[in-house]
């Protein structure tokens, strides 16, 4: 068992020999993916004799991890085993309903809370980490992010902080947090919804553990409402909206507006009863000129 990158440190040094290797298993296929070691897997999967059976095992999958077992595997057979859909009773969930680029915003008003002690925000993207994580900061909230791009010691380091209190925020991409294992989260915070349902029962469980009380915030805008709902299908629940919050109704000035209405080319229908509708005003007109021009000649 090894790391992808000591392991291949190790083969380099002529240290390990894989060629007897009857199986390779390859673990968390999907974070191996998200933080960048894909390339070493590859460069190790490389040296493993032709003649052997490999396993991948994934919480998730993706369309990226699809795509990497059909490189490198050999007519698989893919087991699934029905993930856990319920969500613990020690978690306090709730919705709010907020406009994309409000989100900011509503999650600096939510801070204002002194009981969000130690708090783990989930983006979708590593740049969204790294963007969420540097807004709190400019408002001088203790904040760190940790995500794939980011080296082993920077993570680290970032962990490190957040358990000892030096930060009070983490904020992560769901791989990445995937290893975060602190009994003393207040809050979990999803500032975009997950893409796949059942990362959002993993998400939430990061809190109200170890006999410990949570909660779970979500944000969502229009644009996510169709996640939202295959969620509440899987947890077959309602998540409580909160609508007293000073963001309320934001998501809806991002409707898009629609395209003005462009006048097209006048039918040949339209023409002619145009024409029609000009021609009698027209005669009189002329008629009422030549009367006008009689009764002049009539006064000379």
């Amino acid at each position: 068992m090894a790391c992808p990158g000591r392991l291949l440190d190790l083969i380099n040094q002529k240290i390990i020999d894989l060629s007897g290797i009857e199986y390779f298993v390859l673990d968390e296929a999907d974070r191996m993916l998200d933080m960048g070691f894909i390339h070493d897997v590859r460069k190790i999967i490389a040296k493993l004799p032709g003649k052997r059976q490999t396993f991948f095992f994934s919480a998730t999958v993706p369309d990226s991890i699809k795509t990497l077992a059909n490189s490198l595997l050999t007519d698989p057979i893919r087991v699934s085993v029905t993930p856990k859909a319920t969500t613990a009773e020690t978690v306090e969930q709730s919705l709010y309903m907020v406009g994309r680029t409000r989100k900011m915003d509503l999650l600096h008003h939510l801070f204002q809370n002194p009981e969000m002690k130690r708090t783990l925000i989930f983006t979708r993207t590593k740049h969204g980490a790294d963007r969420v994580a540097k807004r709190l900061k400019r408002d001088n909230i203790t904040a760190e992010a940790i995500h794939g791009n980011k080296s082993q010691s920077a993570r680290t380091r970032a962990l490190n902080a957040f358990k000892v209190g030096e930060a009070r925020v983490l904020v992560a991409s769901d791989i990445a947090a995937r290893g975060i294992d602190i009994d003393s989260i207040t809050h979990v915070i999803n500032f975009e919804l997950p893409h796949e349902p059942e990362t959002y029962v993993h998400r939430i469980g990061r809190t109200g553990r170890a006999g410990n009380r949570g909660k779970a915030i979500s944000f969502c805008d229009r644009d996510e409402q169709s996640r939202l709902r295959d969620i509440q299908k899987l947890i077959k629940r309602t998540i409580p909206l909160v609508s007293d919050h000073p963001y309320e109704g934001s998501h809806l000035t991002e409707a898009p507006k629609p395209p003005p209405q462009q006048r097209g080319p006048r039918s040949p229908r339209a023409n002619s009863l145009n024409s029609q509708s000009r021609g009698p005003r027209s005669s009189r007109a002329n008629s009422q000129n030549s009367q006008g021009r009689s009764n002049q000649q009539r006064a000379r």
